[in-house]
C-alpha cells in the first residue's frame, strides 16, 4: 500500500515520540524533586517547578498535529475483527479528542488564547484521553488473551518438520505480549494522570502518584517504541 499525504505526515510527526518521552521524563522527575525538596530548600524546589512547567508546555508543542495519528489508524488498520474495530473506533476517537483539544490548552497556557479557557480545555482533553485509554486497554487484553491461546495451540503441536517455524512463531507471540504489556502499563499510568484532571482526588493527585505514573508512561512507551 502506497503512503499518501496523511501517511507521510503521520510518519513525520511520529519521529518526535522519542523526544516527547525524554521531555516527559524531565517533567515528572522535576515534579518529584520539587515535592521532595520543597520543605527544606524552597529555592531548589522553585527551580524544579519551573523545569516541570517548561517541560509540560514544550511537550504540548511537540504533540502538534498528533490527532491525525488516530484518524490514520482508523483509516488504515482499524482491527481484524468487528469487536476490535469497534474498540478501535472508540479508543482512537477518544485519543483524537485528547490531542485536538490539547492544542487549545497549550495556547491558553502560553497566553495566545484566553487563559481562562485552560481549565475547560484541560477537562475536555483529559476526558477524551481517559475515554480512549480505557478502550485501548481492553483491546490489548483481548489481544493478550488471543496470544496465550495461540501459544498453547502451538505448544501442543508435535510436528518436528516445522520446529523452526514453530519456534519463530512462539518468539513473535511472546515479543508481542511484552509490547502489549508495556502498552497497558503506559495507558494505565496515563489514565491515572487523566483522572487527576477530570475528578481531582487525594490518591490520583498526590505528587508521588503523578510522578510515578508519568515515569511509567514515559519509560513503558519508550520501550514499546524502541527500534528492534
Amino acid at each position: 500500500m502506497n503512503n499518501d499525504t496523511v501517511d507521510k505526515l503521520v510518519i513525520f510527526l511520529a519521529k518526535r515520540d522519542g523526544i516527547d518521552k525524554l521531555v516527559k521524563t524531565f517533567q515528572y522527575v522535576s515534579k518529584l524533586v520539587h515535592w521532595h525538596v520543597e520543605p527544606k530548600n524552597p529555592e531548589i524546589a522553585q527551580r524544579a517547578k519551573q523545569w516541570e512547567v517548561a517541560s509540560g508546555l514544550s511537550r504540548k508543542a511537540f504533540r502538534t498535529g498528533r490527532f491525525l495519528t488516530g484518524f490514520n489508524a482508523l483509516r488504515r488498520s482499524p482491527g481484524s475483527t468487528p469487536t476490535l474495530r469497534f474498540l478501535a473506533v472508540l479508543a482512537n476517537a477518544g485519543e483524537m479528542v485528547y490531542f485536538f483539544f490539547d492544542h487549545f490548552l497549550w495556547l491558553s497556557r502560553i497566553g495566545t488564547l484566553n487563559p481562562n479557557l485552560a481549565r475547560k480545555m484541560s477537562f475536555i482533553s483529559a476526558f477524551g484521553e481517559s475515554f480512549g485509554y480505557i478502550f485501548f486497554i481492553i483491546s490489548d487484553f483481548i489481544a493478550l488473551k488471543e496470544g496465550l491461546e495461540a501459544e498453547r495451540k502451538l505448544g501442543a503441536l508435535e510436528d518436528n518438520k516445522s520446529r523452526d517455524k514453530k519456534i519463530e512463531s512462539l518468539r513473535k507471540i511472546r515479543s508481542d505480549r511484552v509490547m502489549r504489556l508495556m502498552a497497558v502499563a503506559a495507558n494505565v499510568a496515563d489514565l491515572f494522570i487523566a483522572v487527576a484532571d477530570i475528578e481531582p482526588n487525594p490518591f490520583c493527585n498526590h505528587t508521588v502518584t503523578l510522578g510515578i505514573s508519568g515515569l511509567v508512561s514515559a519509560w513503558a512507551g519508550w520501550y514499546r517504541n524502541w527500534p528492534s
